[in-house]
């Protein structure tokens, strides 16, 4: 196989390995089901990529061909259940019994037909069965995408590149040795594009099922706008995170971040745009926070951090620090409800920012009166360079935290 050859199919299997481990993160959020669809996409197609193109420690010519014609069926027959569960035609009980049972009464037949027949012949019949399910499982995808399926559409481009590398690796297996490193590069490409496609189908189930997850476990207390705790329920990980600091010798740090410009986007540009810049703003203060930190939404116009057991003041200080540039970054917004809107509809916006840092040490300080603390901080600091304020107890007023750079 050609230098060039090598390196488009160095690509693909990167891609492979990437989609495992993204099944292995999928696993560990207990999103079983999602992972091993994952998991499987990526084995069945990688262990054929790999028969076909003569890994496998077979010598005699005859028994590969059988081998690659009996692991066409397999692989096909998986990946073409895997795209029928994707594009919701399994959902159905009756339909997925019926499903499965033609699949394994069609490969059985395919391995039973294979073996009347030289082993040549049962290698092309294999990848004509492959080739035929790729067929149908196109359909299907076509039928669901014209009914309004939108995930539908990533399937059939996926099944779509999937045909094309399965006919490269045919004639790759066929006439083994003789094809040229143009007939790699194309399949090679091709099968990454099916790998890309259908990661990015299960990403979007991936993600459905994380806020189906929040939104089961927390009810009315989620705020689909943010992904966080609603304004209720970040008032009672407050008041927790109070009591539970009376029996704790560290102190409790509190970051409070107001957004001062929502209020006049809202006038200027609708309801649409500020959910869009709350939805941004949000997701990048999940990004830079710890694990460690609790998040929540507070108010119309920011959020609450809380970190439980904060025994030094520079962890506050720093991720202060990292917030503000980060969330402060322009964003271009959807004025209207329509995602897909051209530019005319769009806008470029950037958060005005202001953070109120607070350690509260105090066993006997009052919610009310610290989280009015907090937020006033976070107002003062807006008309600060570093838009950071922290309280200082000794003068008993908001004094800016300005960036100290590396001497």
């Amino acid at each position: 196989m050609d230098k060039l050859a090598y390196g488009f199919w160095g690509c693909y299997f990167g891609t492979t390995a990437l989609m495992l481990a993204g099944s292995a993160m999928a696993f560990n959020r207990s999103l079983h089901r999602i992972s091993l669809n994952a998991a499987l996409s990526a084995t069945a197609s990688g262990f054929f990529v790999l028969a076909f193109l003569g890994a496998l420690p077979i010598s005699d010519p005859d028994s590969l061909s059988r081998f690659l014609a009996h692991v066409a069926i397999a692989a096909s027959s998986a990946l073409a259940y895997l795209l029928f569960s994707i594009v919701g035609a399994l959902d159905n009980r009756k339909a997925r019994r019926r499903t499965q049972w033609a699949l394994v009464a069609l490969a059985l037949g395919g391995v039973a037909l294979g073996w009347l027949l030289p082993a040549a012949h049962a290698l092309a019949v294999g990848v004509g069965i492959a080739w035929w399910q790729g067929l149908v499982a196109l359909g299907v995808a076509l039928r669901s995408a014209w009914r309004g399926d939108r995930l539908a559409w990533q399937a059939f481009f996926a099944v779509l590149f999937l045909l094309i590398a399965m006919i490269g690796l045919g004639l790759i297996a066929l006439a083994r040795g003789q094809m040229p490193w143009q007939v790699h590069a194309v399949s090679a490409l091709a099968g990454t594009a099916y790998l890309s496609l259908m990661a990015s189908a299960l990403w979007v189930r991936y993600s459905y099922q994380i806020e189906l997850n929040q939104i089961m476990a927390q009810g009315p207390s989620y705020d689909p706008v943010t992904r966080m705790r609603s304004h209720s329920e970040t008032g009672q990980m407050l008041v927790s995170a109070f009591k539970r600091r009376r029996d704790q010798p560290t102190a409790l740090g509190m970051l409070v971040v107001s957004i001062g410009n929502l209020y006049t986007l809202e006038k200027l540009h609708g309801t649409a745009a500020m959910n869009h810049a709350l939805f941004v703003c949000a997701g990048r203060l999940r990004q830079v926070t710890p694990a460690q930190v609790e998040l929540g939404r507070f108010g119309e116009d920011g959020f609450l951090l809380l970190l439980p057991e904060c025994s030094d003041s520079g962890q506050l200080i720093k991720l202060a620090h990292r917030l503000g540039p980060r969330m402060a970054k322009a964003v271009t917004l959807n004025t209207s409800l329509d995602s897909t809107k051209r530019e005319s509809e769009q806008t470029r916006w950037r958060a005005d920012l202001g953070i109120g840092v607070l350690m509260v040490s105090d066993p006997t300080a009052k919610v009310s009166v610290t989280l009015a603390t907090a937020r006033a901080m976070s107002r003062t600091a807006m008309s600060y360079a570093s838009r950071v304020a922290w309280f200082d107890h000794a003068s008993g007023e908001a004094v800016e935290l300005p960036v100290l750079r590396p001497s």
